[in-house]
């Protein structure tokens, strides 16, 4: 058993003098030597797993902490080189903290992925060392029963049990859950050492009952007492800001309120207070809201709870016809109001409207009027309000957006993240509400930049500057989630999985019901049985397959679906072309709610898995009957042994519901990202029409050499459109190499498609 009593630590840099110490080694000292020794520049640590009983003085710069379940982690690895390399990428670490026995896992086998399940989490055998090494028992599972080396005993110790050659043991390096439902365990381990102020930091200070914000000029000690010299954004009389000296205990770092008034300096910010913001808005309130296709306006008609819903909900009396009742909310009535404009969303997506506020016209004016060299951090942001611009609409993309020097400009391996962004942002607000959630006063910073350097500004002007990128880079890699993200590639959902969880707290968008339980994700990893006949699918026939095979329904519509492709690990594509679906028809992946025949129409009763791959049957859908079709269908010799199984129908809907009233349930594209040679770039559908695409690329040239930049680029690119009007034997006959313009990227390199809920997303 892991002692307590002891602090670890990874070697990150080569010590001098000790050729036995190498980077990657895991070395420790006792907590209370540590207590004593903390401020020391050397440390007297002892390495782990070595024969040697001696204590090594190491300086401090060379040594990483590290929290005792991810040392344990770590340890499974035996090559020092390997585990530093994964303790600097971070993300998979933090993945695995979080997995528990029965979640669903690929296993990296060579060039090959397992399924599988974890059945067993701990160490091997018994150690004397202060630290043992944790594994991950999986047993495998459907095609890959058999592949494995034993059956849950390891040296005749059984440690979970299944069947002969189903087990393997392997360290965290080689496992990743399916559905990655979270990057960091629920209960996070306290880090060792916490942040102090430091100079150009944004904070929030309390003077008289009040609360602003400004920026650290430096920490001073006068008489025993430490003052914090804070460059203010304003002053009392709410005009340009100077300098004052603050007390450090009326100082928190990071933004926590937009503009605080009335609250006393002894008592710490609340959660409550953060929401302060929207309590303002009352019935009868004048607000907008931000919807898929721009801003929507509005009367609050009803602020109250709605069934399921944990948060303060608004009912809205909008002016023209885009909401989605009459004012009622799962046929209960909450307000009367016509046809198609009552809409019901969170009190905090709502906002008053910019029309009727002088100071929202002027700062939407100026930012419009921004040319290339101003930067968006001189406007006048004193208020500290968090202002959104909408996304472009199909009409203003040739406007703001085709043309070099436009998009988000690239540095540094920056274009997974550039890629992101754009799709996210540019002509979708599916996600806007992640710009606006309350959030930790320590990530505030972080969402400001997001909003203020890039979303903005991407919106009105078509461009963001690298240096705004490399700043939410450099945020991100203060905050600790990773400590390359200035300097490394990565995976865009590497980054949105930090952004979204870690950052904003954002609730999961995809909720999947396998066996009754319902597991929550930010994304979806599309994985195909070994044995599929697809040669040239579509995104919808990748999908079906993918839930069929693992047996997932969709627990609910999700407002916004980020799916990756299915690959031969990283690197290699497994299809050379891949259609894509303009709509996802999710209704048959749903758990709830009745389906129809796919024959004759009226509410399904059954569903057969074994007709799924029925080459009768159409080529996309889940295979469900009426009880009058599945017998007819069924009483052909080859179905016979076929098993359909039963629908849950909604009580009420046999016999009573007319065919016509059963709808389907869609997702739209609005971007797919692509891959290749390790360089992500982006199309975004961003109207109706087939010839409504533009493609990005962060990189798209360059001026100068090694102390130039780099041009991004938006193009549009109509050939999209005439390729998706081929039929699919044109299609597979279309040599990649040929297709004209920037096709060949979209069909061939799609590496993740993103769809939203045009209906859902305004609940979120």
């Amino acid at each position: 058993m892991t002692s307590p009593a002891n602090h670890y630590f990874i070697i990150t840099e080569k010590p001098e003098y000790y050729s036995l110490i190498k980077p990657g080694h895991i070395c420790y000292i006792s907590e209370q030597r540590f207590k004593r020794q903390s401020s020391s520049s050397k440390l007297p640590v002892f390495p782990v797993n070595t024969s040697s009983c001696l204590d090594y003085d190491i300086e401090r710069k060379c040594l990483s902490d590290l929290p005792v379940k991810s040392a344990e982690l770590l340890l499974a690895l035996t090559d020092d080189a390997e585990r530093l390399t994964w303790f600097r990428e971070g993300v998979a670490l933090q993945t695995a903290l979080g997995l528990t026995p029965g979640t669903v896992v690929m296993v990296q086998a060579g060039e090959e992925e397992l399924r599988g399940t974890i059945r067993y989490i701990g160490r091997l055998q018994k150690s004397h060392n202060p630290l043992s090494a944790t594994f991950f028992g999986v047993e495998l599972q459907g095609t890959d029963r058999g592949k494995g080396d034993n059956d849950g005993c390891y040296r005749n110790e059984t440690l979970f049990s299944c069947a002969r050659d189903c087990g393997v043991f392997v360290p965290f390096s080689r496992v990743r859950p399916v559905v990655p439902s979270s990057l960091s365990p629920s209960v996070p381990e306290p880090q060792p050492q916490g942040e102090k102020l430091s100079s150009g930091d944004r904070v929030t200070y309390y003077t008289s009952n009040k609360a602003a914000h400004g920026m650290v000029v430096d920490v001073l000690e006068m008489e025993g007492q430490q003052f914090v010299r804070i460059s203010t954004d304003m002053d009392e009389h709410g005009k340009m800001g100077g300098e004052l000296r603050v007390p450090l205990e009326c100082v928190v770092k990071g933004e926590v309120l937009a503009e605080a008034e009335g609250m006393n300096v002894d008592e710490p910010p609340s959660e409550q207070y953060k929401d302060d913001l929207y309590t303002s808005l009352t019935v009868n309130s004048v607000v907008e809201v931000t919807l898929a296709k721009g801003n929507a306006y509005g009367i609050i008609r009803w602020i109250g709870n709605l069934a399921e819903k944990e948060e303060i909900m608004a009912g809205l009396e909008l002016e023209s016809d885009r909401g989605v009742s009459d004012g009622t909310f799962k046929s209960k009535r909450y307000f009367t109001c016509p046809p198609k404009r009552a809409l019901f969303v969170k009190l905090v997506s709502c906002r008053p409207d910019s029309r009727f506020q002088s100071s929202s016209a002027y700062r939407s004016e100026k930012m419009l009027k921004l040319d290339d060299t101003e930067d968006v951090d001189e406007m006048d942001l004193s208020s500290g309000k968090l202002e959104t611009v909408p996304p472009i609409s199909t009409e203003q993309v040739k406007e703001i957006l085709i043309g070099q020097m436009k998009g988000i400009q690239g540095h540094c391996n920056s274009c997974y993240m550039d890629a992101a962004l754009f799709s996210l942002f540019s002509c979708s607000s599916v996600l806007d509400s992640m710009l606006f959630k309350s959030t930790a006063p320590e990530d505030a910073p972080i969402q400001k930049t997001l909003l203020r350097d890039i979303v903005n500004p991407l919106r009105s002007k078509g461009f963001v500057e690298g240096k705004h990128i490399m700043k939410l880079r450099q945020q991100l890699q203060k905050h600790g989630y990773s400590r390359s993200f200035t300097t490394d590639e990565k995976d865009p959902e590497e980054f949105l999985m930090v952004i979204m969880h870690h950052i904003l707290s954002l609730e999961p968008l995809l909720k999947l019901s396998a066996g009754g339980e319902v597991q929550e994700s930010y994304c979806y990893q599309i994985f195909l049985d070994q044995n599929h006949s697809l040669v040239l699918p579509t995104v919808q026939q990748l999908l079906e397959h993918s839930f069929h095979g693992a047996g997932l329904k969709l627990a609910e519509v999700p407002s916004c679906l980020i799916l990756q492709m299915p690959r031969f690990g990283k690197k290699f594509k497994m299809f050379d072309k891949i259609i894509p679906s303009l709509e996802l028809d999710i209704t048959d992946l749903l758990s709830e709610g009745s389906l129809q025949c796919m024959l004759c129409g009226t509410v399904a009763e059954v569903q057969c898995t074994d007709c799924f791959k029925d080459p009768v049957f159409s080529q996309t859908g889940f295979k469900v009957f009426c009880r009058t079709c599945s017998s007819q269908v069924h009483c052909h010799p080859q179905r016979q042994s076929h098993q359909p199984s039963a629908l849950d129908v909604p009580e009420g809907f046999l016999g009573r519901l007319p065919p016509q009233t059963l709808t389907r349930d869609k997702l739209e594209l609005f971007a797919v990202l692509c891959i290749e040679t390790s360089h992500y770039v982006s199309f975004i559908k961003h109207g109706p029409s087939s010839e409504d695409w533009i493609f990005f690329d962060s990189m798209a040239d360059r001026e100068g050499e090694t102390d130039g930049f780099n041009i991004p680029e938006v193009r549009s690119c109509p050939e999209v459109g005439t390729y998706l009007e081929m039929s699919r034997s044109e299609l597979a006959r279309e040599v990649p190499r040929d297709m004209k313009g920037v096709a060949k990227r979209l069909f061939c390199d799609a590496y993740m498609y993103l769809y939203q809920s045009t209906s859902m997303c305004i609940y979120r």
